[in-house]
């Protein structure tokens, strides 16, 4: 089973299609235990209405990838959930490949990756490891900030046809070249959603952050094509994580 069909049937059973983003903001001085408990209490608080975690460098800087986010990923798992690496792997392709084995071997089911490096020497190693590890492959297409616009809203020249297209456009028709898994698009952008949906169908699955504290509302990111919405801060800076996150569960079935 591809990490594509595993986030389907994990969203159906779980009957949720939110994807929990673990960031925290930076405290000083640095209590990794207090980071820890804090990580492991909203995730037992919240499982239930989630159908999985991705992690950012707000834990694994902190503790290192073999320390304590391992353990992490353990438990998400035992939760009967898939753990999402946001390494937004942007490099060479000899670093890229050896990025994606660390995080692989650590557990995760899936790596988020950036198709500014492009094919030749720098994602098709990832993808390689990807596919003989049976991992996933999600592609930043359009982020959720403002700026974003700057990068993946450009107009370049098509180097295949010579053709002006947008940078976005451009990834969304490298991820069904590549056979990414996913493709992150946010959920402030749904007409960008829109557009990368019809590129795609439901070849590839769009995921949305953004949700909530960056704008963006739950119910117009799916109507317009997300699969799954990457939320954070909405969930995390809650007062009731539990409480945030299953009315936000609620709010969004049968859209």
């Amino acid at each position: 089973m591809s990490f594509k069909e595993k986030m389907e049937e994990t969203a159906k059973q779980k009957g949720s299609r939110i994807v929990l983003a673990l960031d925290f903001p930076f405290e000083a001085p640095l209590n990794k235990t207090k980071i820890l408990a804090k990580a492991q209490s909203v995730l037992e608080a919240v499982h239930p209405y989630i159908c999985a975690v991705k992690i950012n460098h707000h834990l694994v800087l902190p503790f290192g990838t073999f320390d304590g986010v391992q353990k992490l990923v353990e438990k998400i798992h035992a939760k009967g959930l898939l753990a999402i690496m946001d390494a937004k792997v942007n490099d060479i392709g000899s670093t890229n490949q050896i990025i994606a084995e660390y995080y692989f071997v650590a557990g995760f089911d899936a790596i988020i990756a950036n198709p500014f490096v492009g094919w030749e020497e720098g994602l098709k190693p990832l993808f390689e490891v990807s596919k003989r590890l049976n991992r996933g492959v999600i592609l930043l297409t359009y982020m959720s900030h403002k700026g974003a616009s700057e990068g993946y809203g450009q107009t370049i020249i098509d180097p295949e046809t010579g053709e002006k297209t947008l940078q976005y456009v451009s990834f969304a028709k490298k991820a069904l070249k590549w056979g990414a898994d996913g493709v992150v698009v946010g959920a402030t952008v749904p007409e960008k959603i829109a557009e990368v949906k019809r590129i795609l169908g439901d070849k590839v699955a769009i995921y949305s952050p953004g949700v909530g504290a960056q704008g963006g509302v739950a119910e117009t990111a799916l109507k317009a094509g997300a699969n799954y919405l990457i939320v954070g801060r909405e969930i995390t800076m809650a007062d009731d994580a539990a409480q945030a996150a299953r009315k936000l569960c609620a709010s969004i079935k049968g859209v």
